[in-house]
């Protein structure tokens, strides 16, 4: 899971819904959510109220904004405003005590909570915030946990990443993870999590169902995404760095941009001369956060005694067709990918040197070479697959 930041002004976007009516379905559970205010959870949240779901929200105010309104605004967002008597929002820490919630509420919430979707984490990959990252990701189960004791739960939902695989060349099976060693902090405390999650359920007899998605972009429809992602970083990079040398040329007559050989030719195109190094040949394994929604409905209706599964693209995107969309949208050229490791750092220009620091935490996942098992997904789902990524799909995400 890789959480995201951006494009909250966009209006299209289309929400299945099984039900026409606007009252919950009882005969649906309730759900206990974490992290419905992020990118991931605040779609589940809308797929679940939209097919006749009840909610409890487990979350926290800002100094700014209580969690109710928090909740409200998103629900707005969604263009969902009349499924907000489906929710109660409860202010919680899952890292005190009964979460953090006043006893006789929390009683309350145990006798109707028939499951949990645990969403919430640190998605950082710094290695700097690693004890951050690691309360928030692996500390702060125990609450969530024992809320599902409590209350009898029947299933537990985990959203996890398919990259708990960690440096893997082989095929990822749809088990439990066995790497030891991790690209970053995020992996490491995902995958963790998963184990202690795995003994906890089994321990107490509840259906776990660990979801591990990849990299989630925007709507496959419409492009709609809630906030900022992996995908999107590097390619606002490259947009930021034009952005620099366009305001040179137009404003300041191109004083740095003729030092670093920035022009723009005789079609209207900025020539931005930008060695990308990565270190082998590989591809970006994206889905669209509808394909991810849909995928976890399926599994919640259909997986009756849990399992692991890899929310995962069976044809991953090139880096090389990121570029060529990105060329065209944006209207540059110059960029090149280089594969195998970069020789003359010493040499690198002022774009490739900014864009380098920019993209680093990312690096890794531009050309992997993962393939992931899909035997439990592919089941449950009735063969559900992602969206190829085509240009159209990346201009509505864009634009």
């Amino acid at each position: 899971m890789f959480c995201i930041r951006d494009f909250a002004e966009k209006r299209i976007y289309c929400i299945h819904k099984s039900k026409s009516s606007d009252m919950p379905d009882k005969s649906k559970p309730t759900i206990a959510l974490t992290g419905a205010t992020g990118f991931l959870g605040s779609h589940l949240m809308a797929s679940l109220l939209s097919n006749g779901y009840r909610g409890i929200v487990l979350g926290r105010s800002t100094k700014d904004e209580t969690l109710h309104e928090r909740i409200s605004k998103l629900l707005g967002w969604f263009g969902i405003e009349n499924l907000f008597n489906q929710v109660s929002c409860v202010e919680a820490d899952l890292s005190l005590a009964n979460c953090g919630i006043e006893n006789e509420q929390y009683s309350r919430l145990c006798l109707v909570a028939d499951s949990v979707i645990h969403c919430a984490s640190d998605t950082s990959f710094s290695e700097s915030k690693r004890e951050k990252i690691i309360s928030t990701n692996i500390d702060c189960l125990k609450g969530i946990l024992e809320f599902s004791m409590n209350a009898h739960v029947k299933f537990f939902y985990y959203i996890s990443t398919a990259f708990v695989a960690g440096i893997c060349d082989n095929i990822c099976k749809e088990n439990l993870p066995s790497a030891t060693s991790f690209t970053n902090v995020y992996e490491e405390s995902k995958a963790g999590a998963e184990k202690i999650i795995a003994r906890y359920c089994e321990k107490n007899s509840i259906h776990l169902s660990i979801i591990r998605p990849s990299i989630v972009y925007g709507d496959s429809r419409s492009g709609r995404s809630l906030k900022f992602n992996a995908l999107y970083f590097p390619i606002r990079s490259v947009l930021s760095i034009k952005n620099i040398y366009l305001n040179d040329l137009n404003n300041n007559g191109g004083k740095k941009s003729s030092k670093n050989g920035i022009y723009i030719d005789k079609e209207g195109y900025l020539f931005l001369p930008l060695k990308i190094y990565l270190p082998n040949k590989g591809s970006l394994n994206i889905i669209p956060v509808d394909y991810f929604v849909n995928a976890c409905m399926k599994i919640i209706e259909n997986a009756s005694k849990g399992g692991i599964f890899h929310l995962t693209n069976n044809s991953p995107t090139k880096l090389e067709t990121i570029v060529k969309y990105n060329e065209q949208f944006m209207k540059i050229r110059g960029v090149e990918i280089i594969y195998g490791k970069s020789t003359d750092y010493l040499l690198r220009n002022p774009p490739e040197e900014l864009f380098d620091r920019l993209i680093e935490p990312y690096r890794p996942y531009l050309s992997a070479n993962r393939i992931f098992d899909r035997t439990n997904t592919d089941l449950v789902t009735d063969n559900l697959t992602p969206q190829e990524f085509t240009y159209e799909i990346y201009r509505n995400c864009m634009a």
